[in-house]
């Protein structure tokens, strides 16, 4: 039996830190799923699992919608089974409900594992969230109650997880690696954790697009191929349609804003998708960053960071400034000892200058 397990699609997520640049991301999600069926095509599955997060409940427009049905009726006969999560909960006024999906798509609305055979001696289990918060674990006090080969579908964060990723969420349908073999399950397709995680009775595909900056693995689905015995091999396929990175531009030493512009056109030229630039060090005040003019070719959305950036101070100009700065600069360096460390007094320059600048940021890095 071979299987493809998707999971954290989000659909419609909103990209609100994306200044506008929101509607391609959403589109790229959209992309990254056909690309997804597209290989369950390929790779002639059986069945397509989604291990919930499909869509945004609370954003889901009725054209996103019916996206989703004419994307599945077009894999028709092959079953689609869908397994709601915490952000795609089934409710009263879900998407789940009220769209007529084809008939090859099965929904799972209960919040206790449901079966659905698959062939002769192979089913599949699924739930579902039937609220935003609160899903007790699928798997306490379950136990299959059929021979032959059986999976779970559910959305859930393991507990080994909690302290490596989510430790600050709310856990959503807690489960134990060690249940799945007690229930006399052969594997689960889950979904929640959007680092990839291929354990010996479970596996975690991840967003198979780009969601967020610092996302580690790759954005893929998995390809599950599980043997008479019950015994499971995957192997993930890169399905994303762009790339996240992170770069960081020092710009200490760099006299105006044209000499900025270079040297960031210098570093991202040749790059493609979102890039989050970071820029760092000590700049001119004088100098004009402007990040509007930093158009780069190739890249779907470009998001700047500049809070690392440091005033460059010309202390020579300013110690003959006629002041309270210049007679501050003024009592600094003539109350310095010869030897006194030069970045200690930089330190001390520098913290005194922005202080008198009413700035908070004092500390000098």
């Amino acid at each position: 039996m071979r299987l493809l397990h998707l999971a954290d699609v989000h659909l419609d997520s909103p990209f609100a830190w994306l200044a506008g640049g929101g509607a391609r991301r959403r589109s790229a999600i959209r992309d990254a799923l056909i690309a997804a069926l597209a290989l369950a095509r390929a790779e002639g599955v059986d069945a397509v699992c989604v291990a919930g997060d499909l869509f945004e409940h609370e954003r889901v427009t009725e054209d996103t919608a019916r996206f989703l049905a004419d994307a599945f009726a077009a894999l028709a006969p092959t079953p689609v089974y869908l397994a709601p999560g915490n952000h795609d909960w089934y409710g009263p006024a879900s998407v789940y409900r009220r769209t007529a999906w084809p008939g090859n798509v099965t929904v799972f609305s209960s919040q206790h594992l449901t079966p659905v055979t698959l062939a002769d001696g192979f089913t599949v289990w699924g739930a579902a969230h039937l609220a935003p918060a609160g899903t007790r674990g699928f798997l306490d006090g379950f136990v299959v109650d059929r021979a032959g080969v059986n999976l779970a579908l559910f959305h859930g964060l393991e507990h080994a997880a909690m302290s490596q990723q989510e430790a600050a969420k709310v856990p959503h349908a807690p489960f134990s690696a060690a249940q799945i073999p007690q229930a006399g399950l052969a594997f689960a397709l889950v979904g929640h954790l959007h680092t990839p995680v291929e354990a010996p009775h479970h596996a975690y595909p991840g967003n198979p697009e780009p969601l967020s900056f610092g996302e580690t693995g790759q954005r893929a689905a998995l390809v599950v191929d599980v043997d008479d015995s019950g015994s499971v091999t995957t192997k993930r396929h890169v399905v994303a349609q762009t790339t996240m990175a992170d770069v960081t531009l020092d710009v200490t030493g760099l006299a105006h804003s044209h000499a900025v512009r270079s040297a960031v056109l210098d570093l991202l030229t040749g790059r493609t998708g979102v890039v989050r630039l970071t820029l760092r060090g000590d700049l001119d005040p004088q100098v004009d960053l402007d990040p509007a003019v930093w158009s780069v070719a190739g890249l779907d959305a470009l998001v700047v960071r500049a809070d690392a950036v440091r005033v460059a101070y010309d202390v020579a100009a300013l110690r003959c400034e006629p002041t309270v700065r210049g007679q501050f600069v003024r009592d600094v360096l003539d109350g310095v000892d010869a030897d006194v460390d030069p970045v200690r007094t930089q330190r001390v320059l520098v913290t005194g200058l922005r202080a008198l600048e009413g700035r908070t940021d004092l500390e000098v890095r």
